[in-house]
């Protein structure tokens, strides 16, 4: 990689990035393809939960057609070509590949995902295919989800055949996007099906993610393909309120529980030390096979991707948790709002650039500076209709803002030596978000739900500047 250089002069400050970086964006096969029930896939936990309880879901809305991408991919290739895009993460649906999560594969899933590959290498755009997006197949989950061992074993033969049927051409592989996000939603906080609030479980869902992602990328090591893999983490740095002791223990806490958890054995091979501590003190430590802490240290990745969309602020405990209520994480810290902090309200989330140079930092120093891109970044933001200009196109300067003061931060990570290799944002085109349906919109392309038309903001047009001057200057 070309070192990138930041030229400052009385009028302007260039920051140049290098000529091979990767630009370009993320999805996820649930939130963009629709298609829910064609093309012979199988019903996954979103599919079904949204039957059972569509009154959960923004507006009532489904992922029933969200993006259609799946009707569509071919001008919405194109159109990130024309976007400047070099590379492209998307997810396979397992439920669309196996239709019962295991057993005979769908032939018209590996039509559709071939086209998909051949068509973005057509047109110069390097495919990023990602295997577990939240989208566990119904099948599976009646048969325990990422709770039940046999899970883990389909997921390791739905990993394969996706290497054997795809690997010729993608050569960058990620097993898991956010797998803590699984465990968060299903098994701690009730924001994903299966709404189960309990912490024993939800330690095992995260061990059997970390342990499945460990056995694809053996699987993928035992084909010899030239390629690289890795696993996508949301990692948000936890600050303390304060300098004090009790605080700063709080902030380790929440560091081992909701990023160390992952990335540590994905990277390092190994478990927080503090992590083990508190499972052990809940009675909560997971159950394990003879050799499976051998595989995970043999097994660590090739890239890790990033997502970063805000940091986590916390300190000591203020007053005793229920002893009667389930164990929670914040039964070991508070959350803290930091007066004076920049936030989008409409996610309800704090803008706090600094943390993604915070993140690269910490791995440039304490993970062997492991190659690494920013997988996810970017702002939802709701009713953009109030910004469209007369041709229809979104006047999003707010999103210009934050995509900008978070590539200032990387570009000066990258100057003192962190090994980031490119920036994502979440997302090309408005998409479907999970229980937020369509409440708010992310993407560099406007989706009109209603006809489906796509329309460029203001930030497409401004990113492919950046794209095609390898940077910017203010």
């Amino acid at each position: 990689m070309t070192n990138p250089t930041e030229t400052k002069t009385s009028a302007a400050v260039t920051y140049q990035f290098p000529t091979d970086f990767w630009w370009g964006t993320a999805s996820s096969a649930t939130q963009m393809e629709g298609a829910a029930f064609e093309g012979g896939k199988g019903l996954n936990i979103w599919d079904y939960w949204y039957m059972q309880q569509p009154n959960r879901f923004f507006n009532g809305v489904s992922a029933t057609e969200a993006s259609n991408f799946y009707h569509l991919y071919e001008q919405d290739i194109a159109l990130m070509k024309e976007l400047g895009h070099n590379t492209f993460r998307f997810s396979i649906s397992w439920s669309r590949l196996f239709p019962e999560g295991v057993g005979e594969v769908n032939e018209e899933a590996i039509t559709f995902y071939n086209n998909v590959i051949n068509c973005l290498i057509d047109h110069d755009i390097e495919p990023f295919i990602n295997l577990y997006h939240f989208d566990m197949p119904m099948a599976l989950q009646d048969r325990g989800g990422w709770e039940s061992r046999d899970v883990v074993d389909a997921y390791v033969q739905f990993a394969k055949t996706c290497f054997e049927l795809f690997g010729d051409r993608v050569t960058t592989w990620f097993t898991h996007n956010e797998p803590i996000v699984p465990v968060e939603g299903g098994y701690l906080y009730d924001f994903h099906y299966p709404n189960v609030v309990d912490f024993k479980r939800a330690v095992q869902v995260a061990y059997h993610s970390i342990l499945s992602s460990a056995l694809a990328i053996q699987a993928y090591r035992e084909r010899e393909q030239a390629g690289q893999i890795g696993i996508i983490l949301n990692l948000t740095p936890s600050y303390p309120r304060s300098q004090h002791p009790a605080d700063l223990k709080a902030s380790r806490l929440a560091d081992a529980i909701f990023n160390r958890s992952f990335l540590d054995p994905s990277v390092l091979g190994t478990f927080p030390e503090e992590l083990v501590d508190v499972l052990q003190e809940q009675g909560a430590m997971p159950e394990m096979q003879p050799g499976d802490l051998d595989l995970i240290r043999a097994n660590t990745i090739d890239l890790l991707g990033i997502n970063y969309y805000q940091p986590r602020r916390v300190k000591a405990k203020a007053s005793l948790p229920n002893p009667d209520a389930p164990f929670l994480p914040e039964n070991l810290f508070d959350f803290y709002e930091m007066p004076g902090r920049k936030m989008n309200p409409y996610r309800g989330w704090e803008i706090y650039e600094q943390g993604v140079y915070d993140i690269l930092i910490n791995l440039k120093d304490n993970y062997g500076n492991i190659p690494c891109f920013i997988s996810e970044n970017g702002m939802g933001v709701e009713g953009e209709e109030r910004y469209r200009d007369t041709d229809g196109s979104v006047q999003d300067d707010y999103r210009i803002d934050f995509i900008r003061e978070h590539l200032k931060w990387t570009h000066r990570a990258l100057e003192e030596g962190a090994n980031v290799k490119g920036y994502h944002l979440w997302t090309f085109m408005d998409n479907w978000s999970w229980s937020n349906a369509y409440k708010n919109r992310y993407g560099f392309v406007g989706v009109d739900l209603a006809t489906q038309e796509r329309t460029v903001k203001k930030s497409g047009h401004w990113f492919k500047q950046v794209i095609t001057n390898h940077g910017f200057t203010e």
